[in-house]
């Protein structure tokens, strides 16, 4: 019988690697000038977002859910509109989460696999810009 194949969660180490992975996001977003559009979006005290991108990534990369079990479903496209999300922002966001992946031991596929998966959702979070029907 073969195992079933690990989630990127086991991959990541577990909850000590998202949370390395969700700190070194920010990080890289509160110093990397290419980031200050995205950051702008952010409270100056970080740690309450740092809180909730731990617990979504949890979930989201098939650990526990604790997003869901403290907030409910993560409606994310609805909870990012009031702040203004275009391409810049969204490339800004995926800067930071892209260097913060290159940053782990994670086998280049699934690195890529993760970018893509990232990528689809930060856009999926655009509410200005081309391309959109609001």
């Amino acid at each position: 019988m073969t195992p079933a194949p690990k989630t990127p969660y086991e991959l990541l180490g577990g909850e000590s690697g998202v949370r390395a992975l969700v700190d070194r996001f920010y990080d890289l977003m509160d110093t990397l000038p290419e980031a200050a559009s995205i950051r702008a979006l952010h409270p100056a005290n970080l740690k309450g977002s740092r809180d909730k991108l731990f617990k979504f990534l949890s979930g989201w990369f098939g650990g526990p859910p604790l997003y869901m079990e403290e907030y409910g479903h993560p409606k994310l496209r609805a909870r990012h509109l009031p702040f203004p999300v275009g391409e810049g922002e969204r490339d800004a966001w995926m800067l930071c989460m892209g260097r913060a992946l290159d940053e782990t031991a994670l086998e280049p596929l699934v690195r890529e696999q993760l970018k893509g998966a990232f990528f689809r959702t930060a856009d999926h979070m655009r509410n200005r810009g081309p391309g959109l029907m609001l």
